[in-house]
């Protein structure tokens, strides 16, 4: 059987090349990056689950279901608002939080990123960011005051005063996290 044109496997071709070649050439980011974020969206409902929240799904997509498709190319402050509602409402012990859930292989996260569509109208957000290695966490107002998740960063989820989090759980959760994530391109 003949190599793959792109990086000479031996493995089932299409059009000359293996199928993780020809996955890479005809893959669709914006697909990808919906499928990623789900699947972080997913790891931390289940992880605040598990610490005993009450979760609501709350974003966009669940509140107001299929609305993504019609506000496409669609501007102004409503559509902005819409697009910016926080993934989740998470309730335990009488306080409820705002959950912004994201995903960066790389492991940063920076106003920029939250603010791409403008000002950001949920002031009392906690941003949770998985990356192939970790679970961290910023709120909107330390991100608005200059600090920023990084790599090297100590952000911990199971660091934040406001959830009194199981650490040895969350590192169980960091271990489904590298699963799904360790070997993205």
């Amino acid at each position: 059987m003949p190599d793959c044109t792109e990086c000479r496997s031996y493995t089932k071709f299409n059009n000359g090349l293996c199928t993780q070649c020809y996955y890479k050439q005809n893959e669709n980011p914006w697909v990808s990056g919906v499928i990623k974020g789900r699947i972080a969206e997913t790891i931390v409902e289940q992880l605040f689950i598990s610490l005993g929240f009450q979760v609501f799904k709350y974003g966009m997509e669940n509140s107001i279901p299929g609305i993504s498709d019609l506000l496409k190319g669609v501007r102004g402050d409503v559509s902005k608002n819409i697009r910016q509602m926080p993934d989740f409402v998470v309730f335990k012990d009488k306080e409820a939080h705002f959950i912004e859930v994201k995903f960066r292989k790389n492991g940063c996260l920076a106003l920029k990123d939250i603010e791409s569509y403008g000002d950001y109208p949920f002031e009392n957000a906690l941003f949770v960011l998985l990356s192939p290695k970790h679970i961290k966490c910023i709120s909107y107002r330390e991100l608005k005051k200059g600090k920023e998740i990084h790599e090297k960063c100590r952000n911990w989820l199971g660091s934040r005063k406001e959830f009194e989090t199981d650490k040895d759980l969350i590192i169980d959760y960091c271990k489904y996290a590298i699963k799904f994530f360790e070997n993205l391109e």
